[in-house]
């Protein structure tokens, strides 16, 4: 309820100075407010975005810019004078600024890299020129390290000198005089070790590290297993060139979780907001798997085609397609997102694929045998209502619809489980096993597994 009535004053507050043109008072009340609100006046009056970074405090305009949706930055940089971007770019961390650069054009890119100082612009580079989707485009090279021979006063000394600057000093990271790693040591550590203590005397030799190549999402994973709020990066010397950190995670694993959600829809990953992307970019995105998935429905046609003469002796059957394939694709959508989630945050691996398949073969039949069971029921019911639709053999209809949805659930259920993994296991993502992909494939294999039980039951019957 606070947030309901502060919101609307914050913004008449806004426009009121908006009106008076005072600069330095619009100045004042910017800088006095939290990077949330100044966020919610950029995004509820976009006409003044590039103004309200420009009439910031650099410091805090930085802390605003980085916390915006990409299209939001955009906008802003291609506002504002050169000088501002320039102070800009340069004030943001090197993390920062590197996820800002990556979304741009080639061309764009160079044109602000020429805007920043020496310093930052060879940090950039080197950050950039790692390979995108890895630990390398995340870290900051803003750490405190010390050496294992310093005394407290020293590690006291280093902190006050060089901890401005720093993306956290939560952690203290410890390294030999090559640059190696050793260890990391908490503040905590630091702060509670007598005086007399040296690094080396409270370090445990537990240290956790990031491999600078590695894919972001596997070092997401490892920020999860070890709860840390700071991770070191190092090359395959175990130099230390870095840290990452836990707000850069949390940016991964909402970028992942949006591209699996894009992915299982049946789209590619859009990479950019919806009501950002060109509308022919979007086509492009979604037009692919719509003619895949539409070219796996043709199958289903054909084999319909296959068993016309079937078809055409027992009109009954066809009323149960829909039915049988419908609950295949449920049964193996299903699966394939509980699958995949599962994969997505580290519960189940490749190598749990047998107890996967156990627990789906189970699970499958159980599933079938409901859905089987309300199947022949409901023919059993509809005959006592209209005896004459099914005629004198009713039972073995029904028993064909019973058997072939459990048939049609248990194949639903082994695809949708199996596929992720086997996907995983030649190195594609999981995730374009998509629901739609899952329905399409067992909607032709259902049709097949309906007219096989169909043979069985109805052969010199019906058929």
């Amino acid at each position: 309820m606070s947030l309901e009535l502060e919101q609307p004053n914050l913004f008449e507050s806004f426009e009121a100075l908006l009106a008076k043109e005072d600069t330095l008072e619009i100045r004042e009340f910017l800088n006095d407010q939290n990077i949330s609100e100044v966020a919610d006046l950029i995004s509820e009056y976009p006409e003044y975005e590039a103004r309200i970074i420009a009439n910031m405090a650099i410091h805090r305009a930085a802390s605003v810019f980085k916390i915006l949706d990409i299209a939001q930055q955009k906008d802003i940089v291609k506002e504002l004078p050169s000088s501002k971007t320039a102070e800009l770019l340069n004030e943001l961390p090197a993390d920062d600024r590197t996820d800002f650069l990556e979304e741009l054009p080639k061309a764009a890119i160079r044109d602000l890299i020429k805007l920043l100082d020496p310093e930052e612009r060879k940090i950039t580079l080197s950050l950039l020129g790692y390979p995108e989707d890895s630990v390398g485009r995340l870290m900051t090279p803003d750490y405190v390290y010390i050496y294992a021979n310093n005394s407290m006063a020293e590690v006291f000394e280093t902190i006050r000198k060089y901890a401005r600057n720093s993306e956290t000093i939560d952690v203290i990271y410890v390294i030999d005089a090559q640059g190696q790693l050793i260890d990391d040591v908490r503040i905590r550590d630091i702060i509670l070790a007598s005086p007399d203590k040296r690094v080396e005397d409270i370090i445990d030799g537990r240290v956790v590290s990031l491999k600078v190549n590695e894919d972001q999402e596997n070092a997401s994973q490892v920020f999860k297993m070890n709860n840390r709020v700071a991770l070191p990066v190092v090359d395959e010397n175990n130099i230390l060139l870095g840290i990452v950190t836990i707000d850069d995670m949390l940016w991964v694993a909402n970028e992942e979780f949006s591209e699996d959600m894009q992915k299982m829809g049946g789209t590619e990953a859009l990479n950019e907001p919806y009501l950002d992307i060109p509308l022919l970019k979007l086509f492009r995105k979604r037009v692919m798997w719509l003619v895949i998935l539409f070219i796996g429905e043709l199958l289903t046609a054909t084999a319909m085609g296959y068993f016309e003469d079937e078809i055409a002796k027992a009109v009954i059957l066809a009323l149960f397609i829909p039915l049988i394939i419908s609950s295949g694709g449920n049964s193996g959508s299903q699966a394939s997102t509980l699958i995949i989630q599962a994969m997505a945050v580290g519960e189940i691996s490749i190598n749990d694929w047998w107890r996967v398949l156990r627990r789906e073969i189970i699970s499958g039949l159980l599933l079938g045998t409901v859905l089987g069971l309300l199947g022949f029921f409901r023919v059993a019911i509809w005959h006592t209502i209209v005896p004459e639709l099914y005629g004198p053999h009713w039972m073995m209809i029904g028993a064909t619809v019973g058997f072939s949805l459990i048939g049609v659930v248990l194949w639903g259920t082994l695809s949708g489980s199996m596929l992720p993994i086997v996907l995983k296991r030649l190195g594609a993502d999981p995730a374009v096993s998509s629901a739609p992909f899952v329905a399409t494939l067992v909607d032709v294999t259902g049709l097949i597994i309906y007219f096989s039980f169909a043979y069985f039951f109805l052969q010199g019957l019906l058929l």
